[in-house]
């Protein structure tokens, strides 16, 4: 072997710090770095606040039907044991704990913490979907149209928290992956996400009304 670049006699701490330095030397160290969360979010259009509005209206008067169907497509002994097999206590689904006194800015952040798990959690169950019930035609479009406007309504909430509340980040919690899991605990997952889904969804349509008309 050639001869060490280091001189032997430097110690291992000393050692990590000259690796360190030549690393950073002449490469200009980020100031200021937006959060990967802001990071391409430009001026909220004018009417971003009532889009968004809307959208949880949409996602609200979808959501029964969503998972109804997706109960019938799942059989028993999931459509005969409802409470038992899909108790949506089961999940990590994010309440909304916010109502219609909070402040603006903490009910968009409660609403992006809901729509960035159930955006999460809607790739899962879409995936498994289409495995196991490809031929569920209604089910599989009902997903993917739930996750189109999902994804649009995270959008404008990140451009109102960006640009109109200043906040860069946002504590996400997201569900377990269902990879690896057998039919049976891939279709509860399913059914538990989705049954917590209409019941926070709900609660999400009745308080923004007052609060994104003003906004």
């Amino acid at each position: 072997m050639g001869e060490s670049f280091f001189p032997s006699s430097i110690g291992v701490v000393p050692l990590l710090l000259m690796i360190h330095c030549r690393l950073v030397v002449g490469k200009a160290l980020p100031v200021n770095t937006p959060s990967p969360m802001c990071e391409n979010t430009h001026v909220c259009k004018p009417n971003v606040a009532e889009q968004t509005r809307k959208l949880v209206v949409l996602l609200n008067a979808t959501a029964q039907d969503l998972f109804s169907i997706y109960l019938d497509c799942q059989g028993d002994p999931f459509s005969s044991h409802l409470d038992e097999l899909c108790n949506a206590n089961g999940t990590n689904f994010p309440n909304f704990d916010v109502n219609r006194t909070s402040h603006k800015k903490e009910i968009m952040v409660a609403l992006y913490k809901v729509f960035a798990f159930l955006n999460a959690s809607l790739g899962n169950i879409t995936r498994d979907q289409e495995e196991l019930n490809p031929t569920a035609k209604e089910l599989l479009e009902r997903l993917h149209n739930t996750t189109k406007t999902t994804r649009g309504l995270i959008s404008n909430l990140t451009c109102l928290l960006c640009t109109n509340y200043k906040v860069s980040q946002v504590d996400v919690t997201y569900g377990k992956s269902s990879k690896g899991m057998n039919v049976f605990k891939k279709k509860q997952q399913g059914c538990q996400v989705l049954r917590r889904y209409v019941q926070v969804v709900s609660q999400a349509a009745q308080v923004l009304l007052p609060h994104l008309s003003q906004a």
